[in-house]
């Protein structure tokens, strides 16, 4: 099942910003001042130290939640990874980055991956000119995406943000006015900066 619980929760309980919330929000500056604070009423007596199995957990979690995906889709993703020869982190991220909501959020036509995620699941997304509603919908080379109609791109939140914020491309994606395009291979690099992806893969290696 995927999460509906506080995302400001999940942030804190994994010391990171996870990004869960839109930046600039009030929610989001919250977040920023308690991020070093567990949640609950035993959250300022601080961490204990971990297991082996404890961090591989966590960093799991980590990896799940950044993208917004249940427990049996991120698994299944593993499994599919698993089976190419080669680095099976590597081929996880690729896996990862590849979703449309995630390719979305990437290009910056919305501040999370959750409202990425509602773009595509209401008809507001096309790729190749065509609607595409699923948001797992795995994006190939050359693909173009972009927003269905010219409407989607005046809904408030997403206008305020998109002039509100500069967005960093990876070197994967490129963006001409309202269309992104997968231009390569997506690798871990941004992963990396949040998670260990090499305890995740040990963790489903068990």
């Amino acid at each position: 099942m995927r999460y509906t619980g506080p995302k400001n929760r999940l942030s804190r309980r994994e010391n990171i910003d996870l990004g869960l919330k839109t930046p600039g929000s009030k929610s989001h500056a919250t977040l920023l001042k308690k991020i070093n604070i567990l949640p609950g009423q035993h959250g300022v007596k601080g961490r204990r130290k971990q297991s082996e199995h404890s961090r591989q957990l966590r960093e799991k979690q980590k990896l799940r939640f950044s993208f917004d995906v249940s427990e049996k889709q991120l698994k299944r993703y593993f499994k599919i990874a698993s089976r190419k020869r080669g680095n099976t982190a590597v081929f996880l991220s690729e896996l990862l980055e590849k979703r449309l909501d995630n390719v979305i959020y990437r290009l910056g036509f919305a501040p999370t991956r959750a409202a990425a995620r509602q773009l595509v699941s209401h008809g507001h997304i096309s790729v190749n000119k065509k609607k595409v509603t699923i948001a797992s919908y795995r994006v190939s080379a050359k693909d173009e995406i972009g927003f269905f109609k010219e409407d989607s791109k005046k809904i408030p939140y997403i206008d305020v943000f998109r002039e509100q914020n500069e967005v960093i491309l990876p070197e994967w994606l490129e963006l001409k006015k309202d269309t992104g395009t997968m231009v390569g291979k997506p690798d871990s690099s941004l992963i990396d900066k949040q998670v260990n992806l090499r305890l995740v893969v040990e963790f489903y290696s068990r």
